[in-house]
């Protein structure tokens, strides 16, 4: 299946291109899904690690421009191996065989018709992972609907709730009102949090990473999921911002966050009544959780 990528529309940049006659849009993705590292990853919210750890798939290429990006090297420099979906579906079966808790499917928006196609051929195999599809939210509502039936946790970092900081940091316009239509679709395919013990097995965990000097602004993102989404959605805030790539060119970002300024954030999603949160504690903050893009496990 390469339906769309002849005249990609799969994100909101909707650039146009055919992927399948060598040509690259926004995201510089191609007509193959391209990869950079196959891991059992401990570090993602423990609903979906396990004992094991997540099955991630680190996708390389990206439609945001994000200037403190921690997996720069595959997002912004397309460090990556590009390889056939028959491939995709293999590595998918080996994440489940590996005893994977979910499949973790990261940064994946530019490559849903791949994937889909691996998914359908895995699942022929016995493939039965939880599919986690773990991306920036900013998402074509159409593109989400593609994933019905194939996705069963949404985790979308929805990362600003202003235009200015959107565009400055991400160059992303509309990325609130994008992220937001998005984030209901997710929503209305696979409805609210369901459980089996400690594992989150179906439903939508959003993540906000709170960024230096905007304590406010997160505050304004927790509020608006409170409002429209209350419990049915799983929220989970982070700390772990960390000044690199270009994060020196923007000195109001450029330094990490302070305790007190992520636990104002804490207080005041408690304060709404939000209870169903993820946080994070001691230091999160360093170089050594970004990932080693060796291409492992391509």
């Amino acid at each position: 299946m390469k339906t769309g990528l002849e005249h990609c529309l799969l994100c909101p940049r909707r650039c146009g291109v055919n992927r399948l006659a060598g040509e690259r849009g926004y995201c510089r993705a191609g007509a193959l899904a391209k990869a950079a590292l196959v891991s059992l990853h401990k570090w993602e919210e423990p609903c979906l690690t396990g004992t094991l750890g997540a099955g991630t798939v680190f996708f390389s290429h990206c439609n945001l421009r994000c200037v403190f990006c921690q997996n720069h090297e595959i997002s912004q420099q397309g460090k990556g191996k590009e390889i056939s979906t028959e491939r995709l579906a293999g590595i998918f079966l080996e994440q489940q065989q590996r005893g994977a808790a979910t499949l973790d499917l990261v940064t994946p928006t530019h490559y849903v018709p791949q994937i889909v196609e691996a998914l359908a051929t895995a699942k022929n195999k016995g493939f039965q992972l939880p599919v986690v599809y773990n991306s920036n939210a900013y998402e074509a509502v159409e593109t989400i609907d593609l994933l019905r039936g194939y996705v069963d946790v949404f985790l979308p970092d929805l990362k600003y709730k202003d235009e200015a900081s959107a565009v400055r940091y991400s160059a992303a316009p509309g990325y609130f009102a994008v992220a937001a239509a998005a984030i209901q679709q997710m929503l209305t395919i696979v409805g609210p949090p369901v459980f089996q013990g400690a594992n989150l097995r179906r439903g939508v965990l959003v993540r906000h990473l709170v960024l230096p000097g905007k304590m406010k602004e997160s505050m304004q993102v927790v509020r608006w999921l409170w409002e429209n989404f209350g419990n049915r959605v799983y929220l989970s805030l982070m700390n772990q911002f960390t000044p690199l790539y270009r994060s020196a060119e923007y000195p109001e970002i450029n330094r990490r966050l302070t305790t007190y300024e992520y636990q104002k954030v804490i207080d005041y999603a408690r304060e709404l009544g939000i209870d169903q949160c993820f946080i994070q504690q001691g230091r999160t903050a360093s170089k050594e959780f970004v990932p080693d893009f060796s291409g492992a496990g391509l």
